[in-house]
């Protein structure tokens, strides 16, 4: 199979230029800067006029609910949100039933997505209190990382000996993932928070339960912890300005911002109240504003999603009710399109954060990069294309979005995953199954 993308604009490796590319049994085999197209035979010509032309998201973080919560989410829907969304590779977490700390429960994922994902997939293998004795049979080459929840939001994975945690960081072989919020400052903060509002304070407190000292408390440890160690560090959801001041001074520690925290701020709450509803919480419009800035200066190395879908049932309540989690895969990469037309970041910055380094960070093999000779993970986007987010076109399994309602100008026009397109002219090809990432 023998494709050209012709006459778009490439923007790979902090260069913006017109360009074709050509791609051969799902790998880029040429790419021509200018628009000079190749003498030769092809299956397939794509044109790429009016659109830019970038490496295919790379999403270190999704919580895609299979096994065990496929109510509200499985591998099959999740993936084709990834698709429409311009994601063609996503890393999913191990808080799921069973939860992924076992050697067979990572098998039966794999086993899962080789039949049901519709994009390339990973799966983080999940620390405990116990599990460190598993580390040496993990294979570096088939998983990113190991995830571990210094404060645990979901099901029983909280790591909080002491002991462990130092065994933890002295033997992972991969980089670890954590989740850093301190259970007993958050714990405190909701006793106290029931006592004055009542068994489940409205959601606009949330942010002062999961509080900035909650979150910096854990993050410190963790950077203690690794630099004591050696150990690579990767913070997810970065959510304050004084958890970015822990940042920067050691090359094995980087940090993960995500989509909502970017985008949304604790005002959102009046109009959004629990769909916007997560942990880390939302924090207030000066914690956002200093994570925009982090972006350009790098404290902040990717921009994941902690895409999180519960039914609209499950957010009922306030913070002792309501789920916390969202979905963000499908609408991930245009509403950071709208924060570059908003002069947060330049175009050549997402790709940077999006596609090369959550790449460069786990190690993956051949993807995140327009070369010669990589998988041909590649996205099409065009500028300048009004639509608005409705009920109809979500793709999670959920049914809904906090983005319903908004208008975006750039759309996903196409995704090729492997060089083969898996979204375009608004359909998912649920034919198509990606492949199992490379590391290392």
């Amino acid at each position: 199979m023998r494709t050209l993308i012709q006459s778009g604009t490439l923007v790979n490796e902090g260069q913006t230029f017109e360009g074709s590319i050509v791609i051969e049994d799902g790998k880029i085999s040429q790419i021509i800067q200018r628009n000079t197209t190749p003498e030769a035979s092809y299956d397939e010509v794509i044109d790429a006029s009016g659109c830019f032309v970038i490496p295919g998201v790379i999403d270190d973080h999704v919580h895609f609910r299979e096994p065990g919560l496929t109510e509200k989410a499985d591998m099959d829907s999740e993936s084709r949100a990834a698709a429409a969304g311009g994601v063609t590779t996503y890393f999913d977490m191990p808080n799921t039933i069973p939860q992924t700390t076992t050697l067979e429960a990572l098998e039966e994922k794999f086993a899962l997505a080789a039949k049901k994902s519709h994009v390339n997939y990973s799966f983080f293998f999940g620390a405990t209190n116990d599990n460190t004795g598993l580390f040496p049979q993990l294979d570096v080459h088939r998983i990113p990382g190991i995830k571990l929840f210094m404060g645990s939001s979901t099901g029983n994975m909280l790591v909080d000996r002491r002991e462990a945690l130092e065994k933890i960081f002295s033997s992972s072989p991969l980089p670890l993932m954590t989740h850093c919020e301190d259970t007993d400052i958050i714990n405190r903060n909701m006793a106290e928070a029931k006592e004055k509002y009542g068994e489940d304070p409205k959601v606009t407190h949330h942010p002062e339960i999961r509080s900035e000292e909650a979150c910096y408390e854990s993050t410190k440890l963790a950077v203690e912890l690794a630099t004591k160690h050696h150990a690579r560090l990767h913070v997810a959801h970065l959510t304050t300005a004084k958890e970015l001041g822990l940042l920067g001074k050691e090359k094995n520690i980087t940090a993960e911002a995500t989509v909502s925290h970017l985008y949304f701020c604790d005002r959102d709450y009046a109009a959004l109240g629990t769909r916007i509803k997560c942990n880390p919480a939302i924090k207030t419009e000066c914690d956002r504003e200093m994570l925009r800035e982090a972006l350009n200066d790098g404290r902040i190395t990717v921009i994941g999603t902690d895409h999180a879908p519960h039914l609209l049932t499950q957010k009922e309540g306030g913070c002792a009710k309501a789920a916390s989690g969202m979905p963000m895969i499908q609408f991930s990469l245009v509403t950071m399109l709208e924060l570059v037309d908003q002069g947060v970041l330049s175009l050549e910055r997402l790709v940077e954060l999006m596609c090369h380094n959550p790449a460069r960070l786990f190690d993956v093999r051949q993807r995140g990069f327009l070369r010669e000779g990589y998988q041909a993970d590649i996205v099409l986007v065009r500028p300048n294309t009004g639509w608005t987010v409705t009920k109809d076109i979500i793709l999670s399994k959920c049914g809904w979005s906090p983005m319903e309602g908004h208008m975006f100008l750039w759309r996903v026009e196409r995704t090729l995953c492997n060089g083969h397109t898996v979204y375009g002219q608004g359909k998912v090809d649920t034919n198509y199954i990606g492949q199992s990432v490379e590391f290392r």
